[in-house]
C-alpha cells in the first residue's frame, strides 16, 4: 500500500486521539501472564507484534513463526527454553534471520537450556526443547539490547532458585530494564538493582490481579512531531498517559519542550499544545535510555530547519532495518544534510524540503510514521504504508481525525 500524505497550511490542529496500550508492556505482561495465568490484562495493545506474541504463547509444540517481531523473538527464546516439555521451531522473516540472537542464546545454555541453530550460528530460526533450569547465576554484556536482560528477567521468577543476573559494560536502554522490573514488582515478585547486579527471587504463584497497561509512548511521539510542525495554538489530545509513567519514551516530554510543545496532564489524557517556535537552533541529545525516539527526533529537526546531534544509537543497527543507514538515505531524498556512524547521527540544519519524494519504509513501522508529520510542509509518498500495523495499526485513520489529507496511490 503506497499512501499520498499532505496537510492544509496555516491549519490549527484541533482533536482527541486514543492511542491503545504500550507495546512493550503488553508483551511484557502477557508473557508474565502465561507464567501466572491469575493475572487480567487491559489496554492490551492491538500491535501486530503482540498479537503474534499471543499467539506463539499459546503453542507448546511445532513451529512459531514471529515475523518482524523482534521483541517476541527474544522472549518467547526465553519462555520455551524453561517450559518443560515445549518442543519448539521458534522463526521469523527473512531480516529476522539476520537479527543476533547468540547473546541471549548462549546465556540461556549457560542456565542449561536446550537450544540449537537450524540455520546460520547465532541467529534464527532457533530449535527449543523446555527444561526446568537448575542454575540461577549468569553475566550478560549489557551493551547491546536491553531485550535480552528483560527476557531472562521475565522468565526468572518461575525459575527454582530465580536468577542473579550480573552485567557487564554500559548498560543500554535501563528504563526498559527498570519497566521489567517494576511489573514483577507490581505482581509481587521481589527484585533488586543494585550497581551492576539484577536479583529475581522466586515466585510459585502470583495473587489474581488486574492490570492496565499505560498507552504507547512511543505512538505519541508522532503526534509530539505533528504538534512541532503545526500552528501555534495548535492542541492535541491523547489518552491514556500517567505523570509517573514506566516507559523511557515519556522524556519525550522534556524534549519536545524545546520545539515550543508544552505537554500538561489532564486525568489520564496528556494535553499537546504548541505554545510558539522553537526554542533553539541546534538539539543535542543522547538516546540511549530512548533509542526508539531517533527517527521522529531526527525528522522533526529536519522539519524545523534546525541542526540535530543523536547520540546512544548503536542498538538501531539490528532493529528492522539499519534504521541509521534507512534514515540517511530518505533524508538525503529530501534534501537534508546528514551523517551517521554505528551509533551517532549528525543532521544540518535545512532551508528547504523537497516536494514530491516517496519515502521507503524498509518494513520498519517507525520509518513511515516518522515521516509522516512532514505532510504539513509538503505532499510526500509512503510505500509499504501498511507496515505501520507491527505496533500502529490505526495510525493513517488516526492522522485523518486530524485534518490529514490520506489517499491511496497506485
Amino acid at each position: 500500500m503506497k499512501l499520498s500524505i499532505s496537510a492544509p497550511r496555516g491549519h490549527q490542529i484541533k482533536a482527541a486521539v486514543t492511542i491503545t496500550g504500550s507495546k512493550s508492556e503488553s508483551n511484557r505482561l502477557l508473557l508474565l501472564q502465561a507464567l501466572y495465568p491469575g493475572i487480567t490484562i487491559e489496554n492490551l495493545s492491538n500491535a501486530d507484534d503482540v498479537r503474534v506474541m499471543q499467539k506463539g504463547l499459546q503453542v507448546k509444540q511445532g513451529e512459531v513463526d514471529i515475523h518482524h517481531a523482534g521483541t517476541a523473538m527474544r522472549f518467547l527464546t526465553a519462555y520455551f527454553a524453561t517450559l518443560e516439555g515445549a518442543d519448539i521451531v521458534l522463526t521469523g522473516s527473512s531480516r529476522m534471520k539476520e537479527r543476533p540472537i547468540a547473546i541471549l542464546v548462549d546465556a540461556l545454555r549457560r542456565l542449561g537450556a536446550d537450544i540449537d541453530y537450524l540455520g546460520n550460528e547465532g541467529y534464527p530460526p532457533l530449535g527449543l526443547r523446555g527444561r526446568a533450569l537448575e542454575l540461577n547465576q549468569i553475566s550478560l554484556p549489557a551493551n547491546v539490547s536491553s531485550q535480552y536482560i528483560s527476557a531472562l528477567l521475565l522468565v526468572a521468577p518461575s525459575l527454582k532458585e530465580g536468577l542473579i543476573l550480573d552485567l557487564e559494560g554500559q548498560i543500554t536502554s535501563v528504563p526498559y530494564i527498570r519497566m521489567t522490573l517494576q511489573l514483577l514488582e507490581e505482581l509481587g515478585i521481589r527484585n533488586e538493582f543494585t550497581g551492576q547486579r539484577i536479583r529475581v527471587y522466586p515466585k510459585a504463584k502470583v495473587d489474581p490481579k488486574l492490570v492496565v497497561v499505560e498507552s504507547d509512548w512511543s505512538s505519541a511521539s508522532y503526534f509530539y512531531s505533528i504538534l512541532a510542525l503545526s500552528e501555534e495554538g495548535s492542541e492535541l489530545l491523547l489518552s491514556s498517559y500517567k505523570a509517573n509513567s514506566l516507559q523511557g519514551d515519556s522524556v519525550l516530554q522534556n524534549i519536545y519542550a524545546d520545539f515550543g510543545v508544552e505537554t500538561s496532564f489532564e486525568g489520564h489524557s496528556i494535553r499537546l499544545t504548541k505554545v510558539g517556535k522553537a526554542q533553539i537552533n541546534h538539539l543535542d541529545c543522547d538516546l540511549t535510555e530512548a533509542p526508539d525516539l531517533a527517527q521522529t527526533i531526527a525528522v522533526s529537526c529536519f522539519g524545523l530547519g534546525i541542526s540535530c546531534t543523536l547520540t546512544g544509537l548503536h542498538t538501531l543497527k539490528i532493529k528492522e532495518t539499519d534504521r541509521l543507514l534507512a534514515l540517511e538515505k530518505e533524508l538525503t531524498k529530501l534534501g537534508g544534510k546528514i551523517t551517521t556512524t554505528n551509533s551517532t547521527l549528525q543532521l544540518e540544519p535545512s532551508d528547504e524540503i523537497v516536494s514530491g519524494v516517496a519515502i521507503d519504509t524498509y518494513n520498519d513501522h517507525r520509518m513511515a510514521m516518522a515521516f509522516a508529520p512532514l505532510g504539513l510542509h509538503t505532499p510526500i509518498t509512503i510505500n509499504d504504508a501498511g507496515v505501520v500495523s507491527k505496533s500502529y495499526p490505526y495510525f493513517w485513520k488516526d492522522l485523518k481525525t486530524i485534518s490529514f489529507d490520506i489517499r491511496e496511490v497506485s
